[in-house]
């Protein structure tokens, strides 16, 4: 196995003449909590759409395990265990949370566009997916319409999806975001469970958040990487204390 589960060598977008992101060399250690911060407009949800293929790469390289992935497609780099949640939570408002899971996991088992069998292949997936909704403190929720569940269960309730695909590398973009400290602690216990056995890069703007779950940080500035290193490490580089913590508590 190689070192890093993910690596960028050189990697740079420009959008007619800004370098959104330039020169970015990031390594992401296998079984690690990675965090991606910086102030607004740092490049970091840029990173993202190029890691997962949004966006092509003006130049540079994305190596995910060892393998040149940069000119795959999204549903490549998908299949390949990469899965990303996004700012805005994106399951299905009208479903319940059961069935929520349950389409995930169908789409982990290679069946999901078998429209013309019955639900019975369905059905024979709710134990996992009650299982799933369990591990998140979701499972008295099963049944309810996933647009009525409070903004915290429904992040939660996203999380559950992203596992249901089985994901070596999950890249979530700010999982706390508009939430209350309850459910901050409780989204942040939950992404730490989500790491056993897999690999974890994510944006976050909380940084009490950052210091209790990351193993690694990368601190970006207008596209390029400004520091890197443990909480303890970066939360005292003069740099990152004017760019970035300064702005955080202003």
């Amino acid at each position: 196995m190689p070192q890093y589960i993910l690596e960028t060598r050189k990697l740079s977008k420009e959008f007619k003449g800004f370098m959104a992101v330039s020169g970015l060399d990031l390594q992401v250690e296998q079984g690690h909590i990675h965090a991606l911060i910086g102030p607004n407009g740092a490049g970091k949800t840029t990173v993202f759409n190029l890691l997962t293929k949004f966006l092509t790469p003006t130049t540079g390289t994305i190596l995910f395990k060892g393998i040149d992935v940069t000119r795959e497609k999204p549903a490549d780099i998908a299949m390949r265990g990469v899965i990303r949640s996004f700012q805005i939570s994106a399951v299905f408002p009208n479903l319940t949370p059961l069935e929520n899971v349950r389409l995930a996991l169908q789409r982990a088992t290679g069946t999901s566009y078998h429209f013309w069998k019955s639900d019975h292949c369905l059905h024979a997936l709710e134990g996992q997916a009650m299982a799933l909704l369990e591990s998140v403190g979701l499972a008295e929720f099963s049944g309810e319409i996933t647009g009525e569940l409070a903004y915290g269960r429904k992040r939660a309730l996203e999380i559950a999806t992203t596992l249901a695909l089985e994901p070596e590398l999950m890249l979530l973009d700010e999982p706390t975001q508009g939430m209350g400290v309850e459910d901050v602690e409780k989204i942040t216990a939950l992404v730490k469970k989500a790491s056993a056995n897999r690999t974890i890069l994510m944006i976050e703007h909380n940084l009490k958040v950052v210091a209790t779950l990351a193993d690694r940080i990368t601190v970006l500035q207008r596209g390029a990487i400004l520091a890197e290193g443990t909480y303890a490490e970066v939360s005292q580089d003069p740099r990152v204390l004017e760019a970035y913590m300064g702005s955080a508590h202003a």
